[in-house]
């Protein structure tokens, strides 16, 4: 089958597209921006990228594939309606290709990416070959999948849409529910009704939070591990393997990633003592990266955030004020982007200025975008421990980082 994914530069569709071809499908794709390093991994497999102005669909198309935050006057959606081509849900097209495997979902408003590679990781170390299809992508994975012939699928499951309802898995974690995309009791009625039929064992983060020992930093990643072990023991792996698999997890990609120092970084002379790169994006995620960094980091830590979205920051605004009020300290700089833009039809008069106006005395600059905010950190590089660059979405973030520690 030839399907091709409209905005296959993003993290889900990118991992479904690799899945695709993994599993024997024809695959192409559109994106807005090309040139990316999502883009440039996905040809590197032999998928053909275009422009999104559907020139990439034609008869030979089979299936045209869409995430909810396709509009409906795409280019590429508006051709396949034309050509009478089917036009399939991302996760109705994820769930329909891991339908041969055990399925064990992952679901949650934070953590979801972690646990998932967490688990992969912990099933591959105990011989157990399962496939895996994270939102994030995996170091050692073919990006964020990993190819496997065994009974059991782990995959990533987003709440964000309320499309989770498409996938019947065999077993779950839920990590938590918290006001994100909506309310903490919205989320917790969607996780309920998803978790309630399932023949296989549930994991609950929200009602369990343990931890585990494990080989990245913060009190979540323990938290995530803890989940992951359960599960994993609840699977029938041994728990001594279970353990030792925890203690050689690598970590994943954006997730408290450290850029420098590193083994590539080792000898390279730098005025940074160390610099991370996260993609976190609501109050939760953004205070365990924080006081994880912070706790690091006595002397002081300066961090670059862009919100992802306009409607997300509308909708955390007093959350998002009050925790960083509450976890800035006066060695610390919070630097506020714009919102990251990335085009179509929204309401865009709310913007980061508005969080600012929030925020205490002190915690916070605007910087307009990533060069005045690398221009920012090159003149203040010795008055700070630590840097580090977060957020969903914009690709630029993680080539900040890279700017700082001084590799690119």
């Amino acid at each position: 089958m030839k399907r091709h994914l409209i905005g296959i530069g993003g993290v889900g569709m990118s991992a479904l597209a690799t899945a695709l071809l993994k599993l024997g499908d024809e695959v192409t794709g559109a994106d807005r921006t090309l040139g990316t390093k999502n883009i440039a991994f996905l040809e590197s497999l032999g998928i053909k990228c275009f422009p999104d102005d559907g020139s990439g669909i034609d008869a030979a198309t089979d299936e045209v594939i869409v995430s909810t935050a396709i509009e409906e006057t795409n280019p590429g959606l508006v051709k396949a309606k034309e050509l009478g081509i089917p036009v399939t849900h991302r996760a109705k097209a994820l769930a329909r290709t891991l339908g041969g495997y055990k399925l064990v979902a992952v679901v949650g408003t934070c953590g979801k990416s972690t646990v998932t590679a967490m688990l992969g990781h912990i099933l591959t170390e105990c011989g157990l070959d399962p496939m895996c299809v994270n939102g994030a992508n995996v170091p050692g994975w073919d990006g964020a999948v990993r190819f496997g012939k065994g009974q059991y699928a782990v995959a990533e499951v987003d709440e964000s849409d309320k499309s989770l309802v498409a996938f019947k898995p065999y077993a779950a974690v839920v990590t938590n529910a918290s006001a994100d995309h909506y309310s903490k009791e919205e989320m917790d009625e969607v996780f309920d009704a998803f978790v309630k039929d399932m023949p296989g064992p549930l994991v609950e983060g929200r009602k369990t939070y343990g931890e585990a020992e494990v080989s990245v930093p913060g009190k979540h990643n323990r938290n995530n591990a803890f989940l992951a072990l359960q599960m994993a023991l609840a699977l029938g792996c041994d728990e001594t393997k279970t353990r030792a698999a925890l203690l050689s997890f690598r970590g994943v990609e954006r997730r408290l990633q450290r850029i420098y120092p590193n083994t590539q970084a080792s000898h390279h002379p730098t005025l940074v003592p160390a610099v991370y790169d996260d993609y976190a994006h609501n109050p939760e995620k953004l205070h365990a990266m924080w006081t994880t960094l912070a706790e690091a980091h006595p002397e002081g830590i300066c961090v670059v955030w862009r919100p992802h979205g306009y409607a997300p920051l509308r909708k955390m605004m007093d959350a998002l004020a009050t925790m960083f009020n509450e976890t800035i300290r006066p060695c610390d700089k919070l630097l506020l982007l714009p919102v990251y833009d990335a085009g179509g039809t929204t309401d865009r008069s709310v913007n980061s200025d508005a969080l600012a106006a929030k925020l205490l005395p002190g915690k916070c600059d605007l910087v307009a975008d990533l060069d005045e905010a690398f221009d920012w950190i090159t003149a203040r590089r010795a008055d700070y421990a630590c840097f580090a660059t977060c957020g969903a979405r914009d690709p630029g973030l993680p080539l900040l980082a890279q700017r700082i520690a001084g590799l690119s």
